[in-house]
Parts: C-alpha cells; structure tokens; sequence
C-alpha cells in the first residue's frame, strides 16, 4: 500500500445496474452470486469510478496482487473489509508461475506483449477466475449457502473456472464447451478435473450453441432459483473487474499516467477488451483498442459500418475466438446508446429474432473514438507465429499472433503498443508446430496432461437435456 493509506476513499456501497434497465441494482456480492441480471442484461456499475492522475501516478510500483486490490476495491466498496479482500487477492495470484503474475516482453520498438498466460491452467481466464473461485467462496461461507454454477467455454474459460472452483464443498459447477471444436490441450484441461462437484458437457454444437444454452438456463427463472444457479462466464461483472487490474499493470510500467498506451486485443466475447475499455473510465491514458479477430469477424464488421450480423461460426487455429455472438458487446453499447436500457433490449430482440441489428451513425462514431479493428485469417496467423520465432526467438499461440498480426496494422508513432498474450503456446502445439517446425511443451506440472484418465459426457444442443444432466447433478436447491 502506498505511504498514507489506500488510494482510493471513495464511494462506500457502489450499486450496480442492469444493461437492460428492468433488474433490480445490486451491490458487488449479490453481482457476483447473480451474474446474469433477471432480466436477461448484464451488469454494471452504476457509474464509472476515476482516478484522477496523482492517484494513478502512487500506484507506480505497486505489487500486482497490491494493484489489484487499489483498482478493484472501487467496486468492492464496503461489501466485502478490505482486510478479507485483499487477502482473497493475494491467495489468488500466489498460485502464478512468474512473480510478476504478468509480466511484459518487450518484442519490439515501442512495442511490448504482455504475458497474461503464467497462471494454473496457461490462459488469461486465470487472471480473473482464480479471484473468483475463491470469492465465491467467501460469500457463500458467509450465508451459509451453496450455488450451482454453469458456464459456457470456447477452450479456455472452462478449465480456468474449473481448476478455481474444484473441491469447493459450497458450489457444483457445470461446464458445457462445442464438442470437437476445442484443442486436446483445452479439453483436457477440464475432462481429466477428478473433483466431484465438476461436470464437463461436450455439447454437439458451436461454442455460440453452449453460450444460449447457459443464458436459456438464466432466463428459466424457475430452474434458475430451484438450483441457485450462477456464471463464471465474462457476463459475470466480477470477471471483468478482475482483468481491468492488468491494463492498469502494463500501462504503469510504460509510463502512464504521463504516457498514453494502445492495445491489441484477441477478441472474441468482447470481455478481455471491455476491461480495456472499464479501464480507460476509470481515468487510465489509453490511446487506443485495436479489437483483435478471427475470420469469425462479426465485430470488424459492426465497426465497418454498424450492422452487427451473425454469420455461420467457422473454424479456425485459434478456436477460443471462433465466436459470432459476443455477449459482452452489450456492455459496450449500454454506454455508447447513453445507458438507455429499453434501447438495448430493443436491439438484443432484433438479434434474437433476425440475427442482426443496425445501430445510428452517432453510436458508430463513438465506438470507434477509442477502438479499431483488425481480421487476421489462418495462413497469416501462422505467418505470424512464424516471424515472432525467427526474429524474437520466442513461440507465441494463435490467439496472441492474431492480436499481434492485427494490432501491427494500427501503430501510432510514439505510442507504446501491447499486444495481449492470451495463451500459453503449448495450449495449442499443433499451429505452432505447424508454422514453426517447433512443439512446444507443456510446463513439467503438466507434462502428464495427455496420458490421464477423462471423464465427460456428450450432450445434444436441447436444453431440455441439459437441463436434466443439471438437476440430476447439482446439489444446491
């Protein structure tokens, strides 16, 4: 803590309220237990915490288990002693390989990748998950109550979730992910999780399939309260608190708040870059968000003119963005349409019953105030990861190449620019191997990842049949 105490005195009980403008507003804890909002929105803060310059500038130097609490404790008010917080924090980031917890690499002039993959299971879920898992916990312990949790995962969030949630006697969790279209690595990740109360469901669909299945379950309020249900997805506010402490990390290290700072983000539910975005409110100089895609471009699409379209989700190297509906996008837009609930849930009914919706040259124009685009397609993804070996020496997965080969494009002179590292490269050894001729290996902890024992169960896209699995399963009612 810096010298003279916490940097941040201000509110005492920050509510939060729904995209959608119809849920009642909660604090952080009912947030966190809820993470879908009654009426199908997404929650928020009410409004926007700031840090004004000199409050940023006594973070310089701050530990980052130190930093998280100072950039998050906003949020937290008095919901949770601060005392209690910051030990979750610390128990959270004590399990990271690197003492940094996310370190920077400088990859180049004025450009750095910031290693967001140093936790349990190799991704930038664990940054947020392994507070959640734990938090969870804390409020549970607290009432004496037990929750159901169920989440949808394109890879990576599913055994970031698991590993944070396992042997947690207060909560069963319930992870459905598209069946065959995760990497062995992802999948095992979670299947091979021996811990009863987690439940793997390969799901005979896309990762967009799973992630309607899970809001289906939210919006059947009565098997929602019979099972207590709760998320672990980025709808859950808590996620997204969490990932706003890592910008505020990397910016700090170059410079601000005397210097402005551009990202490039692999984007796929639009969490990771929302953080971003939470991060700039909050009084952080960044010059720019360069949203990272896939040929799964429907966001690059929506910047280019305001239509926002779902196509067919198409397979790629880089799976965990293979998405078409990026549930966090609605964060975004709730602010850009001036916070009008009724406004947003007439868009989400457009694109529940046409799969699309246009937004007013207005609301364009303000998106693309702080944030750009980029597609990056299969063979110059695997160009990608192919010069970072040659010239850097280092091996970089699919993800992080597709933010880097995007982010590239949108250079600003003088601007320091981070790519966000979104995974480990042994995550996904094949495209590595692929581009490099090199494998990469799994750190020595996993070494014995693909020799163990799995333990799933495949699933029709019916929500009636998952529903089920459910019931049978979960213990909370």
């Amino acid at each position: 803590m810096p010298p003279g105490g916490a940097i941040w005195l201000g509110v005492t009980a920050l509510k939060f309220v729904s995209t959608r403008g119809a849920a009642p507003a909660l604090d952080l804890a009912d947030v966190t237990l809820a993470g879908l909002a009654r009426d199908g929105g997404l929650y928020v803060p009410a409004e926007w915490p700031v840090f004004s310059s000199a409050q940023i500038t006594a973070m310089a130097g701050l530990s980052y288990a130190d930093l998280a609490v100072e950039v998050m404790m906003p949020f937290v008010g008095d919901t949770i002693a601060r005392d209690d917080f910051s030990g979750l924090v610390r128990s959270a980031y004590a399990s990271f390989d690197h003492r940094a917890v996310t370190p920077l690499r400088q990859s180049g002039p004025d450009e750095w990748v910031l290693e967001l993959f140093h936790g349990p299971t190799l991704a930038f879920k664990d940054c947020a998950l392994q507070l959640l898992g734990p938090l969870f916990d804390h409020l549970l312990q607290r009432d004496g109550s037990r929750v159901t949790i169920v989440g949808a995962t394109s890879g990576d969030t599913g055994s970031a979730a698991i590993e944070a949630c396992r042997d947690r006697d207060a909560l069963d969790i319930f992870i459905l992910y598209p069946h065959g279209r995760v990497s062995e690595i992802q999948r095992r990740q979670m299947t091979t999780v021996e811990s009863t109360n987690v439940h793997c469901l390969a799901v005979a669909g896309t990762f967009d399939d799973c992630q309607a299945l899970v809001k289906a379950m939210f919006d059947d309020t009565a098997f929602r309260d019979r099972h207590r249900l709760s998320a672990v997805n980025s709808i859950n506010w808590t996620r997204i608190m969490a990932q706003v402490v890592y910008y505020f990390h990397a910016a700090l290290a170059l410079g601000a708040p005397g210097r402005a700072v551009a990202f490039s983000v692999p984007t796929g539910n639009f969490g990771d870059i929302f953080a971003g975005y939470v991060a700039a409110k909050m009084g952080l100089p960044i010059a720019s968000l360069c949203i990272a895609t896939n040929r799964n471009d429907i966001l690059a699409r929506f910047m280019a003119d305001g239509v926002y379209q779902v196509h067919e989700v198409m397979p790629t190297v880089s799976p965990s963005m293979d998405i078409q509906v990026s549930s966090n996008f609605e964060r975004l837009l709730f602010d850009l349409m001036g916070r009008d609930g009724a406004a947003v849930t007439a868009l989400m009914s457009d694109l529940r019953t046409s799969g699309r919706f246009s937004v007013s040259e207005n609301v364009l124009t303000q998106a693309r105030g702080l944030f750009s685009t980029g597609t990056v397609g299969e063979e110059e993804t695997l160009a990608v990861i192919a010069q970072e070996w040659r010239e850097t020496g280092v091996l970089v997965d699919p993800h992080t190449a597709v933010g880097i080969g995007a982010g590239r494009r949108h250079r600003q002179d003088g601007v320091p620019l981070v790519h966000l590292a979104t995974a480990h490269p042994a995550k996904f050894p094949e495209a590595v191997e692929r581009a490099t001729g090199v494998r990469p290996a799994l750190p020595a902890r996993l070494a014995d990842l693909t020799t163990r024992a799995e333990r799933f169960d495949v699933l029709a896209n019916d929500l009636g049949a998952v529903e089920a699995y459910v019931s049978d399963r979960a213990r909370a009612a």
